[in-house]
């Protein structure tokens, strides 16, 4: 680990990046759906793994390409492996599980991917490619459980898979739609399941939440490491090896054991970055398919419904942490409180405090802005809700909040006893603000990668309430 102007950095992510890039990883052509797709067996796997493959195509073959995403030169991949030609078939459709509308699919295993050394530690996009130019992704982290990165960088799997609607259910929507804001949905899902592709271009929501914050970080050659949600549920110990967290998108559906893992992490020190607006909102609760364990999503939004009520309250399934029988509020972690979305318009990010180091090398003054910073889901920091009182507001975002009207949006932080630090953005689209105009995402702004190279040095300092200004 070498010290850097944006924090530790570690030389194999220099070199890595160094390696001949392309932009390869890219779909062209047009892509009609049912084209090709597919789901792996795994959202995560480790070196010396298998993972495999269950491909649906029209193509009478096709192979598979492995990137591993990064900067290396602006070309957004680095080619690790590719597959040798398979024919292609069409699978059965993917029957919806009556009375929870879970759409889950019993296809035959097509490829077995091996995770060979060769597959460096990083976020990897499986492109499938038919033979008449069919293509879509299969998303998967190669983690490494030795690793003592000062960063560490966890895609919201959970929370990918809740709004994945192949076969026409997620947990908000059900193939019968319900009406504008009418919330929870009766037709949607109580369960999703891992075991079937993700709608359209098969990434999830990998490129458009995680993807711009990686490749800043590897560009900048950082000290990181790669977890899914899914490592945090099942090695959640690990996190005391680290420094920081960082969860970079729409993080909102968390388990018991992913809660009580970052809890404990930062009662130790450990740093926590919540980039995305809603994090913590949903309590869910894993159970096995088929295919593996941990495999299926749970959210019966109504605690009472869920056939664990009664049985484990404490992990029962809920729409929000605050509500019974849980009543353990976000804002008790997060520091701030989700109010509301607004996914028709952006507003400007105002500077309260320039003198905060998330405004270093910026030249913002106070009440200055950032056009178009804040948009769909918010937060705010409420002094009237549960948690910490030593909140840091670093701007203060008026905002419209769809069915609610005029609100502000907060971007803060606080500390705890054990100097551990907790920022979040106040904003669902932080991530997209830095983004690399892939797939219709907005282009970089300079302003925004300044602010969380901001957020990268600072938390990856160590705890941040012993060197950072807090009442």
């Amino acid at each position: 680990m070498l010290p850097g102007p944006y924090g530790p950095q570690a030389s194999w992510v220099t070199a890595e990046n160094a390696r001949p890039g392309t932009a390869a990883w890219h779909l062209t052509g047009h892509q009609t759906p049912g084209g090709i797709e597919g789901y792996a067996s795994a959202v995560e796997a480790q070196v010396g793994q298998s993972v495999r493959l269950y491909v649906s195509t029209a193509a009478a073959s096709f192979h598979v390409e492995a990137y591993r995403m990064g900067y290396y030169q602006g070309l957004g991949a680095r080619l690790v492996w590719r597959s040798g030609s398979r024919p292609g078939s069409r699978q059965p459709d993917c029957p919806v599980v009556p009375g929870i509308n879970m759409v889950e699919c019993h296809w035959q295993p097509s490829i077995t991917v091996p995770v060979t050394a060769t597959w460096v530690q990083g976020e990897y996009l499986l492109k499938l490619v038919g033979d008449g130019g069919q293509q879509s992704y299969v998303p998967l982290t190669v983690w490494d459980p030795a690793s003592t990165a000062t960063y560490v960088i966890m895609d919201g799997s959970f929370t990918d898979q809740v709004f994945n609607d192949y076969g026409g259910y997620d947990l908000y929507q059900g193939a019968t739609p319900c009406a504008p804001r009418v919330y929870p949905c009766s037709s949607r899902s109580r369960v999703v399941s891992f075991d079937r592709p993700y709608a359209g271009a098969g990434d999830g929501g990998y490129l458009g939440l995680t993807y711009p914050l990686t490749r800043l970080a590897e560009e900048h050659g950082l000290d990181v490491t790669y977890w899914t949600d899914l490592t945090l549920h099942e090695h959640g110990d690990l996190l005391t090896h680290h420094v920081v967290l960082m969860s970079p998108g729409h993080d909102e559906e968390w388990s018991r054991a992913m809660r009580t893992a970052a809890t404990d992490a930062a009662a130790h020190g450990v740093n926590i970055a919540f980039f995305g607006a809603s994090p913590v909102l949903r309590k869910i609760r894993l159970q096995p398919s088929a295919v593996g364990p941990d495999r299926e999503v749970v959210n019966y939004r109504d605690a009472r419904a869920d056939p664990d009520y009664g049985v484990d309250n404490a992990e029962v399934s809920q729409n929000d942490w605050a509500n019974p029988p849980t009543s353990e509020p976000s804002s008790t972690l997060v520091g701030a409180t989700y109010i509301g979305y607004n996914n028709h318009a952006r507003f400007p990010l105002v500077v309260t405090d320039p003198t905060s180091w998330l405004f270093d090398h910026t030249g913002l003054a106070r009440n200055a802005t950032v056009p178009g910073m804040m948009s769909t889901d918010f937060q705010a920091y409420l002094p009237g809700e549960p948690g910490p009182t030593n909140v840091v507001i670093q701007a203060r975002s008026p905002v419209e909040v769809e069915g609610h009207g005029a609100e502000h949006a907060d971007t803060s932080y606080y500390t705890m006893a054990s100097g551990a630090g907790v920022w979040q953005s106040g904003t669902n689209s932080w991530i997209g603000d830095i983004g690399t105009c892939v797939l219709g995402s907005p282009c970089p702004s300079g302003l925004a990668q300044t602010m969380t190279l901001n957020v990268f040095a600072t938390l990856g300092a160590g705890p941040l309430g012993e060197h950072a200004l807090t009442p």
